[in-house]
């Protein structure tokens, strides 16, 4: 998997994880299932377990195709995170 935080790429591989400062923007990005990533911005003392859930729901309901950005960003701001703006394509 690819980390990009604040702008930085990062490789992580199998057993690793990234350390994310908090209010770092951060995106992950997985090769073998394109167009599954996402970025956004976490706050203190969220319920961030529920987050993942219910964005895994929505992510399970498109089979294998990018999830819908308006209700993963709904999930977002109703548990309090910033959804960081889209990037601009190349």
């Amino acid at each position: 998997m690819t980390c990009t935080v604040d702008g930085k790429q990062i490789d992580v591989g199998p057993g690793q994880a990234p350390c994310i400062p908090r209010g770092a923007v951060h995106r992950f990005r997985q090769p073998w299932q394109p167009g599954r990533e996402g970025a956004l911005r976490y706050h203190p003392s969220r319920d961030r377990p529920a987050v993942f859930r219910e964005s895994a729901e929505v992510i399970k309901a498109v089979s294998g195709g990018p999830p819908d950005r308006a209700k993963m960003a709904e999930i977002m701001i109703r548990h309090g995170l910033t959804p960081a703006p889209r990037r601009p394509q190349a």
